[in-house]
Order: structure tokens, then sequence, then C-alpha cells
């Protein structure tokens, strides 16, 4: 490897260890599904989402919930600390479109109807809010 792909390489290494992400991947429901519960968390405070997301009434929600508390113990297993009340807070959250199954339904007269599966992929990331000091 040349010089300037190591350093490129140890620029993202470093840059990497100030990332506090959590990824879902092929979870079984539609992109657009989960887009909904999506935009009722997005930039919220985690317990606060985390609150929101056990009462919501959207099955993508549990999914969500999953993802959300995998991104706070990321945050606190590389911070060496538990995370305290309001500190952190979704930065971004985003859906993408997973591989789609293509299916196919009997229909009448010796047709067959085409059934697309739909799968996401759901990438939360948190940062701890920064206290500024005048």
């Amino acid at each position: 490897m040349g010089s300037r792909k190591k350093e490129m390489a140890k620029r993202i290494k470093e840059a990497k260890k100030t990332v506090y992400a959590a990824r879902l991947r092929n979870v079984p429901t539609s992109p657009r599904k989960m887009r909904y519960v999506v935009d009722l968390i997005r930039g919220m405070e985690v317990g606060k989402a985390l609150a929101t997301l056990k009462f919501c009434s959207k099955a993508a929600s549990n999914d969500l919930e999953k993802v959300v508390r995998s991104a706070i113990a990321n945050w606190e297993q590389k911070n060496d600390r538990k995370a305290e009340n309001g500190e952190l807070y979704i930065s971004r959250i985003f859906v993408d479109e997973g591989a789609t199954l293509k299916r196919m339904r009997p229909a009448p007269q010796g047709r067959g109807y085409r059934i697309r599966k739909r799968s996401n992929h759901v990438t939360v990331f948190v940062d701890a809010k920064t206290k500024e000091e005048d």
C-alpha cells in the first residue's frame, strides 16, 4: 500500500472513532412504511425517542427501537461510560432500500401477478449534546 493510501486510511480510522452509529439491515418491511416511523423520531433526544417508539402502533417501531438501543450502546462502549439522561440525541437517521424478493401470485385465466416483497436498511447516528460555555 502506498503512503498516500496509508495516510488516508489513518484519517478515516481517526474520524470513525468519533462517529457513533448502528445499522439494521434487511428488515422485511417496505422502506416507505419504515420512513413514516423514522420521521417521528428524527432529531429527538434518545430517551424521548425510545418512549415514542414504545407507544407507537406501527410494527416498524419495534425494529427501530432495537437499532436505537444499539446505537446508544455503541456510544457508551466507545466512551467507556453510561449515557446520562438528556445527553444523547439522534443526529442523523435514514432508511435505504434493501433487496426485493420477487414472487408470483396466481391470477385469473392462467396469468400470474408479480408481488414485490421489499426490505430496507436503517442507519442511526447518535451524538452527545455539547455544552457551550461563554
